[in-house]
Formats: C-alpha cells, sequence, structure tokens
C-alpha cells in the first residue's frame, strides 16, 4: 500500500515537472537542435566514410554518439569520420549540460516564484505594522502633549 503511495506521488511531480518544461521554448530548440545534428551528420558520416552502409546507419551512429551509448554496430574507419564522432561527442556533452541546465533553471525558477511572493507579502505585512506604529508613536505625543499641559495646570493652581 505503501509503494502505490510513493508512485502516485512520484506521478504527480513528474506531471508538474512535465506542465512546467512544456512552456520552455529553450528545450524544444534543444531537441530540434539535437535532431538536426543527428541527422545532418549521419548523413555526412554515410557521404564520408566506407564503413556506414546507408543514411540509417550514419543517423544511428551519430545519434549513440552524441547520446554516449556507443554500441559499437557502426563504427566509422576513416579519419575524417573520426574526427566528426569526436565532435559529435563533444556536442553531446554540451547537449547534456545544457538540457540539465534547463531542467535545473525551470526547477529553481519555480521555487524563486514562491520565495518571491513570500518576500512580497513579508514586506506589505512590515509595510502595515509601521503604519500601525507610527499611529502608535503619534498618540503616544500627543497623550505626553496634553499630559504636560495638565501638569502645568496643577502646578499653576
Amino acid at each position: 500500500m505503501k509503494i502505490i503511495q510513493i508512485l502516485t506521488e512520484a506521478l504527480g511531480l513528474y506531471k508538474k515537472l512535465l506542465n512546467d518544461l512544456s512552456g520552455k521554448r529553450s528545450l524544444i530548440y534543444l531537441l530540434m537542435l539535437a535532431f538536426s545534428v543527428s541527422f545532418g551528420a549521419g548523413f555526412v558520416l554515410y557521404v564520408i566514410d566506407p564503413n556506414v552502409g546507408s543514411i540509417a546507419d550514419g543517423i544511428w551512429s551519430a545519434w549513440v554518439t552524441m547520446t554516449h551509448v556507443g554500441f559499437g554496430d557502426v563504427v566509422p574507419t576513416s579519419l575524417l569520420g573520426r574526427l566528426l564522432s569526436s565532435i559529435l561527442i563533444l556536442f553531446g556533452l554540451t547537449l547534456f549540460s545544457l538540457c540539465t541546465a534547463i531542467l535545473s533553471a525551470s526547477l529553481i525558477g519555480k521555487n524563486m516564484d514562491i520565495w518571491a511572493n513570500n518576500v512580497r507579502q513579508i514586506e506589505q505585512e512590515t509595510n502595515r505594522i509601521e503604519t500601525d506604529e507610527n499611529k502608535i508613536l503619534r498618540e503616544l505625543a500627543r497623550l505626553h502633549e496634553r499630559m504636560d499641559s495638565l501638569e502645568k495646570q496643577l502646578q499653576n493652581k
């Protein structure tokens, strides 16, 4: 029973995360770039490397290289093919770094919005307290003046 509760809670958090990320255009652009580079590099691998037998094999090799899976079923053997694969490895590292940054910014940004709302509420409450405090101080000053006036009247009698 506890496992079902944990899984339900995890699914809820996952849905919230997907909802937060759905509005992130930068993530969509990054994924489009990844697919474009994969297709483009796959075609180039097919053209320049004799070990890559088809365009599909080239795209597969590029994708596997960028994601650092490296199945080894399609391996470039030419110098240019290996050089392109090395560039794809660096691109893949950059790609994962940017994805992590976007995800982190989304999660942290959400918490920052909550924090900003809390700060605004505290500022409003502080301003209200200061206004009330100023009213009390003015009333005390007025009462002090009145008391001084009454003391002077008593001394004159």
